[in-house]
């Protein structure tokens, strides 16, 4: 007896739609999730009197993809604001701050009244990079097989093909340089790809990173409204409206495994819940390292590399502040001077060090130590989203910040760390602004722990190139199936997981169904085949 068709371990935004496509497919599906609510890290949660965002409340590349139409999340309830301003670049040094736009013209406007000696290298990169970014999206819009990709590829007459699996084999910093050669123009990029992932914009690999702009330029940043978990709470009701389940407060501790295929999973209550199909869209090391105690044959290799790689730490920190007033930014006069009248508050602030403080930034962060200079992303959700205010003249205040060791050196309990951040904004922030905070919060990568299940604060993203992906090199990631049967994987772990994507979701549903198809499909053929061998030769 099976509890569903499919079990989906893990309720963040991939989860969630990886979910919703099956049980709008018609499959008996069941959601089960740790914490006693689904959301993951794109959660809204309430605190202190207000509610925050638990990760940066932006979205860009879930807007590229069509599940919004798909799944009709606007018929659940999920609107998007669009800041009129797309970024605000602003520098430790107080070096001149720039903004940058969706639109490509005023983007270049900006450049011009601040870098105009980048301008050129702006437009020689946008020539390069549009291509490559659009070629990007066309990959995650579809399940990433050889073929597919290769009539992607085709269908562009490789346009963006070759400068995306060139892009892939160098560094950030080696593609940007082609292009500017002031790093205020380097930075905004580096800090929205590399430093996000975790890594050095210098290491080899990294060179995508260098999309971002392109990126930002073909898809719209956007925020729902009600905050980041508007988007997994309109998913969760077209899931349930499909009939699909969902069980919270239920953390799984074992996979139940049987003649090299899944049987189910066992929770932490010593309770069984049976299916021929589970989707763990949650961490993969987790999966292989702490799932599995005995892996079929045909698992083995694959388990044991995943136990002999390293876990990965956590580096990310947040804090979370309610505002009795709205202080400007100190950059507010230079910045209007080219474009009065915009709204500096609403979008999102980056906060940037310079090439050193960042390499700094990494060796002290290998030290247990932050940085004097850290990359910061600054944001006021309910500037731009009324629906974000705890209460009449008040506002939220969300402050991120890079790179934050989970091994704090003398531990995060009683650190000084999250108030020097909040000091730090103060300074960037117009006289009076550290008095108008009336409560706040720190999440640092032990809170991520013990209250998302993040092992080490640590969530993992894709770090497959393109090419690696058009091979279908590590399978288990870039075609989300394992060598256990009926087992498979989604999540930011899989491609192309970074951010709030939805990509791996969809993709890993595709391929579920498929399978499930073709397993129907053998089976009714059997069954003909058997019914006419049995049926009884009538001879006259």
């Amino acid at each position: 007896m099976t509890d569903a068709e499919v079990i989906v371990v893990g309720g963040g935004h991939n989860g969630l739609i990886c979910a919703a496509y099956l049980a709008r497919a018609g499959i008996d599906t069941l959601l089960v999730e740790s914490r006693d609510s689904v959301g993951g890290c794109a959660s809204t949660v309430s605190d202190l009197g207000a509610r925050f965002n638990i990760c940066h409340c932006d979205h860009s590349m879930v807007r590229a993809m069509p599940v919004i139409d798909e799944l009709e999340l606007e018929a659940f309830g999920l609107e998007y604001l669009e800041p009129d301003v797309s970024a605000v670049h602003l520098f430790h040094d107080d070096s001149e701050p720039w903004l940058f736009f969706h639109e490509i013209d005023r983007t270049l406007d900006s450049i011009a009244g601040t870098y105009p000696r980048q301008l050129d290298g702006y437009r020689r990169y946008l020539e390069a990079a549009m291509p490559a970014a659009a070629f990007a999206i066309e990959m995650a819009r579809n399940h990433p097989t050889g073929p597919s990709l290769m009539r992607a590829a085709l269908a562009r007459r490789a346009r963006g093909a070759v400068t995306l699996l060139d892009w892939s084999r160098r560094s950030a910093s080696d593609v940007l340089s082609r292009y500017f050669d002031d790093w205020r123009l380097v930075m905004p990029a580096v800090s929205s790809g590399p430093t996000v992932w975790g890594v050095s914009p210098d290491a080899p690999g990294t060179g995508l990173g260098a999309a971002t702009y392109a990126s930002k330029h073909l898809v719209r940043t956007g925020r729902p409204r009600g905050g980041s978990g508007a988007l997994t709470d309109s998913t969760r009701a077209s899931f349930e409206a499909a009939g699909g389940r969902v069980r919270c407060g239920a953390r799984v501790t074992d996979l139940l495994v049987g003649d090299g295929s899944v049987r189910g999973l066992r929770l932490d209550d010593e309770s069984e819940l049976h299916s021929p199909v589970v989707v763990a869209a949650c961490d993969p090391h987790r999966v292989f390292v702490e799932w599995i105690s005995e892996p079929p044959p045909a698992a083995r290799k694959l388990v044991q590399r995943w136990r002999n790689r390293p876990s990965a730490d956590g580096y990310e920190s947040k804090i979370d502040a309610v505002l009795t007033s709205l202080p400007g930014l100190r950059a507010t006069d230079r910045l209007r001077q080219s474009f009065p009248g915009v709204d500096l508050l609403g979008p999102s602030s980056l906060v940037l060090p310079s090439p050193d403080q960042l390499a700094e930034a990494h060796r002290l962060r290998a030290d247990g130590r932050v940085a004097a200079f850290p990359t910061m992303l600054l944001n006021v959700p309910s500037v731009l989203d009324p629906d974000m205010r705890p209460g009449p003249d008040r506002h939220v205040l969300s402050i991120e910040v890079l790179f934050t060791p989970y091994a704090l050196r003398g531990g995060w309990s009683g650190s000084a760390e999250p108030q020097r951040w909040l000091d730090m904004w103060g300074s960037l922030m117009e006289p009076g602004a550290l008095a108008a905070v009336d409560r706040w919060r720190a999440m640092t990568p032990d809170r991520y722990e013990r209250e998302f299940s993040m092992h080490r604060g640590h969530t993992p993203s894709y770090g497959g190139s393109p090419l690696a992906t058009l091979v279908g090199r590590r399978p288990e990631l870039s075609r989300y199936r394992t060598p256990i049967g009926g087992l498979y994987l989604s999540g930011a772990g899989t491609f192309p997981g970074a951010g709030i994507f939805g990509a791996s979701g969809r993709n890993a549903a595709h391929v579920v169904r498929r399978d499930l198809r073709h397993r129907l499909t053998r089976r009714f053929g059997t069954l003909r085949r058997t019914a006419a061998c049995s049926t009884p030769r009538v001879t006259t």
